[in-house]
């Protein structure tokens, strides 16, 4: 893999400029017990929109500000910064004959699969917004910010704990994964064109593209926007059929115009995940203050269940319907487990984790092999529930190892008939996806199961 350093225009070299955060991240009482992501969050949001970097207008000292912010958590993560500490810079050129310099970040967690970690999925956010501007109030001039908490100071900070949170659990992702922060956003969707078009060398190698933006408030819903590809569709779908914090809604009207566009042009499937319209957008008023972080937890443990997911899928996603139909598999007319209207049952029971509790984790048994290799993992499998109640085409889409993959599927595939789940009153085949957890306790080098909490 390698960036190119092509400029579209001359940039004049930029003296670099640590991040002092620090004083920032003051906060209430109440502030102490958020969880570790939520801290953090609320840390980024507060930075990147504050008055310091006065809206983070593309190609201000803001802009610059808030890239050599992102560089340095992904350094702090661990995550590999693949570009100089203020960003990769690159030009536009403006109808007045001036230049404007804007700059892109990369971070980079490095896939395990040999076959699959030089295919990519990129995430990627917003990096700027709208700046201030000087407005005469009773005859004087007075500075309006627009802070961009939500847009898109949120889709930065979840970007940047989803990074940390790949980088820790590296060893599950078989695809290698790019975080992006676009420069220049705003200006007809700058950065992620250079991205794609003159600065990574391998953009035929990206299989996916996940875009954050503007998703701080999750009050107002949760939704998905995929350009209608039926691929990331039925991705999107499948998942929803797993216990899940929060899933978002598939919409099929595009709720922002953002990044995922230039991607889409280059036919790489991709989705939007954002919490939609609010009535601060581009006012001085979109402030931390909009910001609801407990949805925007829920929001990222959704959507690194998704990019774990997406990364780990055996075949390419397809960006055409003629594609998605060639491939002839066992999974063409199901419904999925959420799609429902009446959802199949185990004993009674629509919950996945009665078939847990009361079948796979009583039958299952852990592999003496991996007992004395230390290995331990959750095995995701998706499987179909016929219309007759039989579990087919059991399948792993995201492993651990040989021996406890094979121990899920034997399991499962052993279950007892289900209640046929239902559409409209009639009988459909329905899609599931389900986590078997393998845990090693620290004493005795012994096994057990359970379901995540």
């Amino acid at each position: 893999m390698v960036f190119k350093r092509i400029f579209l225009v001359s940039c004049f070299a930029l003296l670099s400029v640590s991040v002092v955060s620090a004083q920032f991240r003051e906060g209430s009482y109440e502030e102490l017990d958020d969880s570790e992501n939520v801290a953090s969050m609320k840390a980024s949001v507060r930075y990147l929109s504050s008055a310091l970097l006065e809206g983070r207008k593309a190609g201000s000292e803001g802009e610059k500000l808030a890239a050599e912010y992102v560089a340095e958590k992904f350094k702090e993560y661990g995550v590999d910064v693949i570009t100089p500490a203020s960003g990769e810079t690159f030009g536009i050129r403006k109808e007045d004959g001036d230049t404007l310099t804007s700059r892109n970040v990369v971070g980079f967690v490095q896939g395990y699969d040999r076959k699959l970690r030089n295919q990519y999925i990129v995430v990627g956010a917003r990096l700027d917004n709208l700046g201030s501007m000087t407005m005469t109030v009773d005859g004087s001039p007075v500075e309006r910010i627009y802070y961009g908490a939500n847009g898109n100071a949120s889709g930065l900070a979840m970007m940047l704990e989803l990074a940390r949170m790949v980088q820790m659990n590296s060893l599950l992702f078989r695809r290698s994964v790019l975080f992006v922060a676009f420069g220049a956003s705003l200006e007809t969707f700058a950065g992620s064109w250079y991205f794609l078009n003159r600065s990574f060398s391998d953009a035929q190698s990206i299989d996916a593209m996940i875009n954050l933006d503007m998703v701080g408030t999750g009050y107002n819903g949760f939704y998905a926007y995929t350009s209608s590809n039926a691929d990331m569709n039925a991705l999107l779908r499948t998942l929803s059929g797993e216990l899940q914090p929060v899933t978002p809604e598939i919409v099929a009207s595009e709720p922002y115009p953002s990044d995922h566009r230039t991607f889409y042009a280059m036919e790489i499937p991709s989705v939007m995940f954002t919490t939609g319209r609010y009535q601060e957008k581009n006012t001085d008023k979109d402030t931390q203050s909009v910001i609801d972080y407990e949805m925007m937890e829920k929001e990222l443990e959704y959507v690194y269940n998704f990019t774990t997911y997406v990364a780990n899928t055996e075949g390419p996603i397809a960006f055409r319907q003629s594609q998605v139909a060639s491939r002839g598999t066992s999974f063409d007319n199901v419904v999925s487990y959420n799609d429902c209207d009446e959802r199949p049952l185990f004993l009674n029971s629509a919950d996945p984790a009665t078939f847990l509790e009361k079948w796979v984790y009583q039958y299952l048994k852990y592999p003496a092999e991996a007992v004395r290799d230390g290995i331990q993992g959750r095995v995701m499998v998706e499987f179909i529930i016929e219309k007759d109640g039989k579990v087919t085409n059991a399948r792993v889409v995201k492993g651990v190892s040989e021996e406890l993959d094979a121990e899920a599927l034997k399991v499962i595939n052993a279950s007892p008939k289900w209640r046929a789940g239902r559409v409209a009153g009639e009988k459909v085949r329905t899609s599931m996806t389900i986590p078997v957890e393998f845990r090693l306790e620290k004493k005795g080098a012994k096994g057990s199961f359970g379901i995540k909490k």
